[in-house]
């Protein structure tokens, strides 16, 4: 668990690329992505970022490509705008935990009409 100065880093990280997203990215492969979190290393070189992307496997695919493709302008950005002895590298990872969230409702929605069907029977 993330404590202190990192945590407070990512956050502001985390707010400058959800700006730069919605400004200034210019790469047409990048489509609606959400920056779910920013998960820093303790020394802070390091930025992991989750992003949430949506639209099909491969609209998902590009969105994701052209993120990596962007790091090092997004590094570039959040280094004119933080003032940090590093600039952190910056790694973009897909963010798993809404689909995870929607596959276990599913599953509770399944067993909640098992359960209706069950009650009517007996």
């Amino acid at each position: 668990m993330q404590e202190g100065r990192p945590k407070r880093v990512g956050e502001l990280i985390r707010q400058e690329i959800a700006q730069l997203m919605q400004q200034g990215m210019k790469d047409p492969r990048i489509g609606f992505v959400s920056v779910m979190d920013v998960r820093m290393s303790k020394d802070l070189r390091y930025a992991n970022v989750y992003v949430s992307l949506y639209g099909s496997d491969t609209a998902q695919r590009d969105s994701m490509a052209g993120l990596r493709r962007s790091q090092g302008w997004v590094r570039r950005e959040i280094g004119k705008k933080l003032r940090l002895r590093y600039t952190p590298e910056i790694r973009f990872f897909k963010d798993e935990t809404l689909d995870r969230v929607f596959h276990l409702e599913e599953v509770f929605r399944e067993l909640h009409e098992n359960d209706a069907e069950d009650d009517e029977q007996q």
